[in-house]
């Protein structure tokens, strides 16, 4: 997929923002300069309109910074399960808020370290006189589930999963920050106990919706894992550049020069991945979910090499806290278990194609 005058202009924008704000600072120009969390909501609820392309230029870039703002979880995740849900009030009371960088939105989804709907087991009970539903279960790696304004949950009700709007700071909900290695990327706990909760979309939907949410989840990471490996990559060849030993740089040794010429076609390799899914995802193509599985196990594993790499061939100065490379090592090992691990999604691409998996 070749991107647009556009979408590069979009990208230069997106990198020069990042460079004058640093850290979670940038949240607020990037959605109200360049409207970062409504790229991909319809123009009828408050969006650009715009698709997949234009989210993984912005993924790529906020990947490069190990950026720490809510994109992920509020402008992917909450977004794209609200379409998902063909829920037109709830989008309608919801999107613009999300749009605008106001509100910013979650996904309360995964259990036991599980992101397949096959393994919710948080229940939904709908009070007597079909009253409001009252939710129990627990939800990990909720990504932002501290600070989110919009908590959307995924539970299982008779009709099967279902999703669910949930008040934060509602009676029945506990929100607790959890210490993860990756401290770029903030996650909580969401415990619920009869919390109360209004069904989005129809009663036991809640399954389609997720996977396709899981589809686009690990198309946009997977464009944040390679911004982040090309990064790895730049910095280890400067250093390489500048770094001299016995009366030399140390990059034009040859066994570093393999190295680093691995690593290069990691990242690229990589890259066509992630541009594949986001392709199949703008066309709504029937392979975006193999596509998507292909993208997450290949950018997981890529950066995660890369990010190692960078620390070895820094010597000494990359095991430092000062320095830079543990920071893009950690966000290599998060990423790598978000959304499920490599071997997951091979199992899934497996299974579509009437394999076994490696």
């Amino acid at each position: 997929m070749r991107l647009t005058e556009e979408q590069e202009e979009l990208r230069s924008a997106v990198r020069s923002l990042l460079a004058r704000h640093e850290g979670a600072a940038a949240w607020r120009p990037l959605t109200g300069q360049i409207g970062v969390a409504g790229l991909a909501v319809p123009e009828e609820y408050g969006g650009a309109g715009c698709g997949a392309a234009e989210v993984h230029v912005v993924m790529e870039e906020l990947g490069r910074e190990l950026s720490p703002v809510p994109c992920l979880g509020s402008a992917v995740l909450a977004v794209q399960a609200l379409l998902a849900s063909g829920d037109g009030a709830a989008c309608a009371r919801l999107l613009p808020r999300l749009a605008e960088g106001r509100a910013v939105g979650t996904l309360a989804w995964a259990e036991q370290g599980s992101w397949d709907p096959a393994a919710i087991r948080a229940e939904a009970v709908a009070g007597p006189g079909g009253g409001a539903w009252r939710i129990t279960g627990t939800k990990e790696h909720v990504l932002d589930g501290t600070e989110a304004d919009v908590l959307l949950v995924a539970a299982r009700t008779a009709a099967g999963v279902s999703l669910f709007e949930v008040a934060p700071d509602g009676v029945g909900v506990r929100r607790e920050a959890v210490v993860t290695m990756d401290l770029t990327r903030s996650q909580a706990r969401v415990v619920l106990d009869g919390a109360e909760g209004r069904l989005i979309g129809a009663d036991g939907e809640g399954d389609r919706v997720l996977r396709h949410v899981l589809d686009l989840a690990c198309a946009a990471l997977a464009a944040e894992q390679v911004g982040a490996a090309e990064r790895c990559l730049e910095l280890t060849v400067a250093y390489a550049k500048d770094r001299v030993q016995f009366g030399r740089p140390i990059g034009s040794f040859q066994a570093v020069k393999h190295r680093l010429a691995d690593a290069y076609v990691l990242v690229e390799s990589a890259r066509s991945a992630a541009l594949g899914a986001a392709l199949a995802a703008v066309e709504g193509s029937p392979e975006l979910s193999r596509s998507a599985a292909v993208a997450k196990s290949a950018c997981s594993e890529a950066f995660s090499t890369v990010a190692g790499e960078m620390i070895q061939l820094h010597g000494g100065i990359g095991i430092t806290w000062e320095h830079t490379a543990h920071r893009f090592f950690k966000r290599a090992h998060g990423s790598n278990r978000l959304f499920g691990p490599p071997s997951w999604h091979r199992g899934r691409l497996a299974t579509g194609l009437g394999l076994t998996a490696a």
